[in-house]
């Protein structure tokens, strides 16, 4: 097995403990959608999408919302925390390319917010992954009033592009169909555009 495939491996079964039950899918949809969205991406973006939310499957280092005032705090910590923890496994796993890692570690410091042109494509498939994926746990575990808020959060975020993706979802849960609705609509009256 060479380095990558170990890493690979490594990053999937780190994530495959998390506590958060559609962890491991999101973490490969989130690939998938990269590649959707930009098919020639390289290396350090592929690993990045696969290792972005690392943290919430090493519960001792986890980042707790309950410690933060805002979301967007929150979200950056955990940002930072994953972008650690992948670092830590780049190089546990001999990933010996300095600049790899550097990139690595820069892309998930970024995938929640973006700037530039590589970590904004990761930003999209991240939010994509979480319409796609994540929703329906979400709405699960934390009721409609605060996955609308989470909603609107994560459809924010969003290039044109990821928006248009994003709007043509559905669900077999007819309220998180009609949730979506109602986000992407109040998104297109009160966002500006984003590019994408």
């Amino acid at each position: 097995m060479n380095t990558t495939e170990r890493l690979r491996k490594k990053i999937e079964s780190t994530i495959a403990r998390s506590g958060v039950a559609e962890d491991p899918v999101h973490s490969k949809n989130t690939l998938k959608w990269l590649l959707k969205l930009q098919p020639d991406v390289d290396e350090a973006l592929q690993i990045a999408a696969l290792g972005h939310d690392v943290e919430r499957a090493v519960q001792q280092r986890k980042v707790r919302r309950e410690d933060f005032p805002d979301y967007d705090q929150f979200k950056a910590a955990h940002a930072i925390n994953s972008a650690v923890i992948l670092k830590e496994t780049l190089l546990e796993c001999g990933v010996a390319d300095e600049t790899l890692i550097q990139e690595v570690y820069d892309l998930v410091c970024r995938h929640e917010v973006g700037g530039d042109p590589r970590s904004d494509l990761l930003k999209d498939a991240d939010g994509i992954s979480f319409f796609e994926v994540n929703l329906p746990f979400y709405y699960q575990r934390n009721g409609p009033e605060e996955t609308k808020r989470r909603c609107r959060w994560g459809y924010r975020r969003l290039s044109e592009k990821a928006r248009r993706i994003a709007a043509n979802l559905t669900f077999e849960n007819e309220q998180l169909n009609t949730l979506l609705r109602i986000t992407i609509e109040e998104g297109r009256r009160t966002l500006p555009l984003q590019s994408g």
